[in-house]
């Protein structure tokens, strides 16, 4: 694969689960990869690590999605180390499910900071570097983003990213700069093992709604990452792509 050969991605939140996969698979096409994290460190550094082993090229950058100040340092490095940028996936995100009555400010603030507010403020730094020739913006939906049972924070959150995508994509158009959504369904990763889905009822019930008859794996979004960063979907902009496996 070599549809990126001499981009520069940088991925937020790139330390584990889908961020880590989409990480490696930007690298695998060719791609040198900003491994962003907010804590991981280890877990970046082993990113990092994992994509110099194959060839690949990657630095890994520490700094909070919803802190102006640190998507500024950001960019500035990404673009000192490897002198360009080409395609942001704005993928730091997180979700707890909670009823309505269990629901708190902090709970809210902390979702909306994290996932919308840190995707504008990434996307705002990015386009500043991107060059005459534009680039990709992928922003990280959820097949919540329609509305959720015990979900009215996070599928509000995910809400906005759509929203976001779709009026960031006919703002930034003219200047050849595509902003696209990934929704995914449920997937495999750290943070479904430790929140208790894997294996649980709500895995099961989600599954016998799936019409592929799997919970997703990180590399299923990855590789939908590759192509809406790569040319072949260079005729796509302000688009909500479902990676569900067909779970509606």
């Amino acid at each position: 694969m070599s549809e990126l050969n001499g981009k520069v991605a940088v991925v937020t939140g790139a330390s584990k689960g889908i961020g880590a996969a989409i990480a490696k698979a930007l690298s695998a096409a060719g791609a040198a990869v900003v491994v962003n994290y907010s804590a991981s460190k280890e877990d970046a550094d082993r990113i990092v690590a994992d994509i110099k082993a194959k060839g690949g090229k990657a630095i890994a950058f520490k700094g909070d999605v919803a802190k102006a100040d640190d998507m500024g340092r950001l960019f500035e490095e990404t673009k000192k180390t490897f002198g360009r940028m080409d395609v942001l996936v704005n993928n730091a995100g997180i979700y707890r499910f909670a009823r309505l009555e269990e629901i708190t400010e902090d709970e809210f603030h902390q979702h909306f900071n994290i996932n919308v507010l840190g995707t504008i403020l990434a996307t705002r730094e990015a386009v500043k570097y991107f060059g005459p020739n534009g680039g990709s913006v992928i922003n990280m939906s959820s097949i919540a983003s329609a509305g959720a049972p015990e979900a009215a924070v996070y599928s509000g959150s995910k809400g906005a990213v759509d929203a976001i995508t779709r009026g960031l994509a006919e703002e930034l158009g003219p200047r050849k700069i595509r902003v696209n959504a990934i929704a995914p369904g449920g997937v495999e990763t750290e943070g479904t093992h430790s929140g208790g889905i894997v294996g649980s009822d709500f895995e099961k019930a989600m599954i016998a709604r799936t019409p592929l008859g799997r919970f997703g794996q990180p590399d299923d979004i990855a590789r939908v990452a590759v192509f809406l960063a790569s040319e072949d979907s260079a005729w796509l902009t302000g688009e909500r792509l479902a990676a569900s496996g067909g779970y509606r």
